[in-house]
């Protein structure tokens, strides 16, 4: 199952901007409670979590290992033990992560004011630690001259590792078939960058790096030290950590995920029935099922799995063939032959944990229906005690990227002009109407278009059992 924000597939339809807000109160209150208020009490709401958290066996199971997963990413950008346990510990104080940018540089625009907006909600929570799950299994090139392996400074494209195209149209930067470098260029590789490039490629680390989202991850470590020194520390993970994460579990005795998803195969199948029924009604689209549950890994390409008879299967032409079972599959997971997909990667650094994810606009509705889709599975074998904990919990998900409208072309030349404090309290004191824009996101956009056609004409609405546990 590729659970990943899917493509367009629809026909464009004539939604207003208006329409599209009445669909985001109509399905998320949190949002219409906010939306006159300043962006940094709706960033302090979504950091925010009241009450005592619910839990269960296999909740406590997957917040442990999750924990354990988060201590080993600190420990690896070089916390002291007792900072790495002041981070995971905050993540049972304030169960929140953000999820929505993929694996890109701070100053990658579209990433640099997500994460300006957890600043704000990270500050006004008191919160030492931003916690953030970056997708790596993407495309240097998800646009044109848009993706990791692009950077806009100055309104210009640069090249972050000065690859050619043909090493970015088809390779996943978390691909260990290369060694990757900071060579920022122009569009050209031979082609100076721009003097703001020469500037951050300065502030860059040297040296080769197994992967490009190694680079990356490495790269913003020195980018946020520089960029907000006195601010919460960040701590990135990437779908290497989840590829570790799942494995724990699979090497974890008698663990939950490992008995009940891996054990007889009735709940994975279960899992993709309930995704095919979703497909098969209003919501389709928000889920895809491309992959199930994880992604091949070769020569620094992702290629889609297929589950029948307790083995994992690819497609003809590449011979692989893999047991659905705990001990092959970690193997497998540490060896970096096979790579979580979106779905399994929310169930242990989410849904099973219980840990409240920020995302963007596709993310605000497919989680929830994740969630859904998991429930649903869960009912078909019986797993009463972990179900009534997914139904107590409180917004599980929320709108939390692209909820700051970027206003300036280079995110790198404001923080050289501007201080910190300042681009905090300007862009914190407008209201979220504002903040947001015309929600250019979601405009245009043929799934939320048909959405807000769904929910006008009461197709589809909150009270849906498929919205229960959003």
């Amino acid at each position: 199952m590729d659970t990943s924000p899917p493509a367009a597939h629809s026909q464009r339809t004539d939604v207003t901007v208006a329409s599209l807000k009445e669909t985001l109160s109509h399905l998320f209150p949190q949002v219409d409670q906010h939306w006159a208020k300043p962006l940094d009490a709706y960033a302090s709401a979504v950091y925010r979590i009241g009450g005592h958290r619910t839990g269960c066996c296999a909740r406590d199971e997957a917040m442990a290992l999750l924990q354990n997963c988060i201590e080993r990413a600190a420990l690896r950008m070089e916390a002291t033990s007792q900072e790495a346990k002041q981070c995971s510990q905050q993540l049972v104080a304030a169960p929140v992560i953000q999820t929505g940018p993929h694996c890109h540089l701070l100053v990658e625009p579209d990433a640099f004011y997500t994460h300006l907006f957890s600043l704000l909600g990270l500050n006004a929570n008191r919160l030492q630690w931003h916690i953030w799950y970056s997708a790596s299994t993407v495309k240097f090139i998800e646009k044109p001259k848009k993706g990791p392996g692009w950077l806009s400074l100055d309104g210009e494209p640069v090249n972050v590792f000065g690859l050619p195209r043909r090493l970015m149209d088809s390779y996943s930067i978390c691909g260990l078939n290369a060694h990757y470098s900071f060579k920022l260029t122009g569009t050209t590789r031979d082609a100076p960058a721009n003097p703001s490039a020469v500037r951050l490629n300065a502030l860059l680390p040297q040296g080769e790096f197994a992967s490009a989202a190694d680079a990356i991850k490495t790269g913003n470590q020195a980018l946020w030290k520089w960029a907000f020194p006195a601010q919460p520390r960040l701590l990135q993970l990437d779908d290497t950590d989840m590829a570790d994460l799942v494995a724990d579990h699979l090497d974890s005795p008698g663990s939950w995920l490992s008995r009940q998803l891996f054990g007889n195969g009735m709940l994975a199948a279960a899992i993709i029935e309930a995704i095919d029924g979703l497909n098969a009604g209003p919501w389709a689209g928000w889920i895809r099922s491309t992959t199930d549950f994880f992604w091949g890994l070769a020569n620094g390409k992702l290629f889609p799995l297929q589950l029948g008879n307790l083995m994992l299967t690819a497609r003809p032409g590449k011979a692989r063939e893999l047991r659905f079972e705990p001990a092959a599959l970690a193997a497998a997971l540490r060896r970096r032959e096979i790579i979580p997909n979106l779905f399994t990667t929310f169930l242990v650094a989410s849904i099973l944990p219980g840990i409240r994810v920020l995302g963007g606009c596709r993310q605000a509705v497919y989680y929830p229906l994740m969630r859904h889709v998991f429930s649903s599975a869960l009912r078909q074998i019986g797993a009463q005690d972990l179900l009534e904990t997914l139904g107590a919990d409180v917004c599980p998900g929320v709108w939390g990227h692209r909820v700051l409208k970027p206003v300036a072309p280079s995110p790198f030349r404001e923080l050289e002009s501007s201080p910190l404090p300042h681009l905090l309290n300007m862009y914190g004191s407008q209201s979220l109407q504002q903040a947001c824009g015309g929600l250019e996101n979601f405009v245009g956009d043929p799934l939320w278009e048909t959405l807000a056609q769904q929910i006008a004409d009461g197709t589809v609405h909150a009270g849906s059992p498929e919205w229960k546990f959003a």
